[in-house]
């Protein structure tokens, strides 16, 4: 995943960063509450960085840091102490930091005296704000300069800026006041065993407007977003497992998904899945849907939130510029102003091969959970608006595959799930030239064609489901036939565009066992090749081999470890029947997440578990990141063999669960039609408080594929 802009990775963050996350809003800092401009460290809001420099220093001294926890998402407390000028080791004076992120920067200091002795401080805090774009942050290419004017009036320090025509600003406030150009300073004696302390509140402006209720305060001081996520909270399935470490991880992936979720502006009553924190708090076409459609089992309306406002925003005209053509589903949503200047004054860009099939998959996989008939019906003219571009525009030279190659120099190289710009290359090491079709988005498009029959069966509309249909089994078979590498005994990643196999072998093609475009005679050699010495790492699948031209254990997308990615393949296994291999692969994914508290980042390094006994972190890794948040629940789901198709009547529970994940008990589960309890073990499994009519199956829920062919043959059905 990388911006649209963005082909290079982010500088390193430095040890022990704290990312704090709220909505849109985030903060990244030191361990010990600094943020340092020449990092990628700050406060940022709507994509703009508007706290750069945030310093505190007790006389003189930078705080030594001692321990920062995160005690919610968008909450962290901050410890440390004052170092002694006298060369003694311990010292009497603590610091402590209270921080909150919302639309700004809410923090309390506090300095305790732990000694019999009155302590003379000089506290400082130094401010900034450079009110850069976050990707110039991102990738250390900091150029617009902002003509700065700072006003210092006792209690607040005020920043203005302007840049063109753009005026931006910061109001910081402190209580008590000791507001200088430089930020705040205090002179004070903290008595005996006693403490000090200052509240400080940063909040933006644009144009001169404060964001309405930054800090909103409910009843009691509690903070309005402790509440929704309370709330949230009690609608989610809990989740109870004999294995204790996998328990915690589940349990901080329902913390991770719950600050992942933003509201549409528009529409406060749809919640979407932003793709990760700390840079990429926005809509993204792709990594929405993928995480939405994985986090169905937790909240289905996650999904239905993030399909109606991507169809709202579904492209409408050919714009080189942000790449947006009729039909396409967007990449992603900006609010910077580099964006906008280099999308032609949109925020939205289109440079997304996969969003669009993808879009059309979810709506199948969301039209099995019970929502309303004319819910789904609102949604089915944009799925079939995301066909229409596969045929007119994402095949580009009617071949019958879609390809990608970006519309102007200042899109992305690589348009598919590995979008970094070195993604897809050649068994020795050549970079392929666009245009391109990957193996995986011919999976995308093979499922979205039989998504679309199985909804228009559904609807009775007969000669559509038939044609889509033919293009669907005319594109398997042209699959098979050309991907195919029948002497390597696995598929190319990708055609290129002299239409030559690019030979590289890749994750990519475990992605196309969930989706069901793989030969059955195929399939044992696919599986065999994944877990490989050469693919498998002993944490997961790597991206690429080890054995390829371009493998890098510590790159990107050429030879490192992505969880979400072993996910859909742990799915696939799954769907064909290769038990042993998905269990080996999960619980695998699940241990890694022990050694970062529970929590799977975007990716790690693809080092063997031979070498190296703990995962080898990836240094610029989004984390809370929404695939790996959701990780934790598909790979639980696809073991348990779980899914629910209300009008079918049916909830399929048929459990292949590793020993060692001990007993589960998953209370409030929903099913579209209301809660169940559910209780399983090993293969047996039990379902209570099933609504009316709906029946526990064995087996698993037909698929897209079975679903359309029963619908053919017995059409009276």
């Amino acid at each position: 995943m990388a911006g649209w802009n963005a082909d290079t990775a982010a500088g390193p963050l430095g040890a022990g960063t704290v990312t704090l996350v709220e909505g849109s809003s985030f903060c990244i800092s030191q361990p010990n509450g600094d943020i340092h401009p020449e990092l990628p460290h700050g406060v940022f809001y709507q994509d703009t960085r508007i706290l750069s420099h945030w310093n505190l220093t007790v006389n003189g001294q930078p705080i030594e840091p001692l321990v920062a926890e995160t005690k919610e998402p968008y909450r962290a407390l901050f410890a440390g102490r004052v170092p002694r000028s006298d060369g003694y080791a311990d010292s009497p004076l603590l610091v402590e930091r209270q921080r909150d992120v919302g639309a700004g920067l809410l923090e309390q200091v506090t300095i305790h005296n732990f000694s019999l002795e009155p302590a003379a401080c000089v506290v400082r805090l130094s401010a900034e704000a450079d009110f850069a774009d976050l990707f110039e942050v991102k990738e250390a290419r900091i150029q617009r300069q902002w003509e700065q004017t700072r006003h210092p009036d006792g209690h607040s320090l005020t920043i203005r800026a302007s840049w063109q025509d753009n005026h931006k600003g910061v109001i910081i406030t402190a209580d008590p006041g000791g507001a200088t150009a430089e930020g705040f300073a205090h002179e004070v004696v903290i008595p005996p065993k006693g403490n000090w302390g200052v509240r400080l509140n940063v909040v933006p402006t644009a144009d001169g407007h404060i964001p309405v209720a930054p800090f909103a305060h409910a009843a009691a001081d509690e903070l309005l977003r402790d509440k929704r996520q309370r709330e949230w909270v009690a609608k989610i399935p809990v989740v109870r497992l004999g294995n204790r470490a996998i328990e915690r991880t589940l349990r901080r992936s329902y913390e991770d998904l719950g600050a992942l979720r933003i509201e549409d502006a528009e529409h406060p009553e749809r919640v979407v899945v932003a793709a990760g924190a700390p840079w990429f708090m926005t809509l993204f076409g792709r990594d929405s849907l993928w995480a939405s459609e994985m986090a169905l089992p937790v909240d289905p309306s996650l999904a239905l939130g993030t399909l109606q406002t991507l169809a709202e925003l579904q492209g409408r005209v050919v714009d080189p510029m942000s790449e947006e053509e009729p039909g396409k589903i967007l990449h992603e949503v900006r609010l910077g102003i580099s964006s906008g200047l280099s999308l032609g004054g949109k925020n939205a860009y289109y440079g997304s091969v996969d969003a669009t099939p993808l879009f059309v998959n979810v709506l199948g996989a969301v039209n099995r959970w019970g929502f309303a008939k004319e819910t789904i019906a609102g949604l089915l003219p944009h799925a079939d608006r995301a066909l229409d571009w596969v045929r007119d525009y994402g095949d580009k030279d009617g071949d019958g595959f879609v390809e990608y190659e970006r519309l102007n120099d200042q899109g992305l190289i690589n348009q598919g799930w590995k979008d970094s710009w070195d993604g897809i290359n050649f068994a020795d090491g050549r970079m392929a030239q666009p245009p391109i079709a990957l193996c995986e988005v011919q999976a995308y498009v093979y499922s979205a064609y039989m998504s679309r029959a199985w909804m228009a069966h559904d609807a009775g509309d007969s000669a559509l489901a038939a044609e889509l249909e033919e293009h669907a089994a005319r594109l398997k078979q042209r699959f098979n036939e050309q991907f195919w590498l029948p002497d390597r005994g696995y598929y190319a990643v990708a055609l290129d565009k002299d239409k030559q196999p690019v030979d590289a072998c890749t994750s990519n093609m475990g992605q196309c066992l969930w989706y069901g475009i793989v030969d059955e005679d195929k399939v044992p050699k696919v599986v065999e090749r994944l877990m490989s010495p050469e693919m498998f790492s002993g944490w997961g699948v790597r991206t690429l081999a080890s054995d390829m031209g371009a493998y890098n254990p510590a790159s990107y997308h050429n030879g490192s470890v992505w969880p979400h990615d072993n996910a859909v393949i742990v799915a696939g296994l799954i769907r064909y029947g290769f038990v042993t291999e998905a269990q080996q692969i999960a619980v695998a994914l699940l241990e890694a997440a022990d050694y970062s508290d529970g929590r799977l980042p975007e990716l790690f390094c693809g080092f063997d578990r031979e070498r190296f006994a703990q995962p080898v972190p990836y240094p610029t890794a989004c984390s809370p990141q929404a695939w790996a948040a959701t990780t934790p629940i598909f790979l639980l789901t696809s073991l348990m063999r779980y899914d629910v198709y209300v009008s079918q009547n049916g909830l399929w529970l048929d459990p292949v669960l590793p020993e060692s994940f001990g007993d589960l008990h998953i209370s409030n589960a929903p099913t579209g039609a209301g809660p169940v309890t559910i209780d399983a073990a090993g293969t047996s499994a039990s379902v209570r408080g099933l609504p009316e009519g709906m029946i526990h199956h064995r087996g698993h829920r037909l698929w897209m594929t079975e679903l359309v062919e029963q619908a053919r043959l017995h059409p009276e059905k």
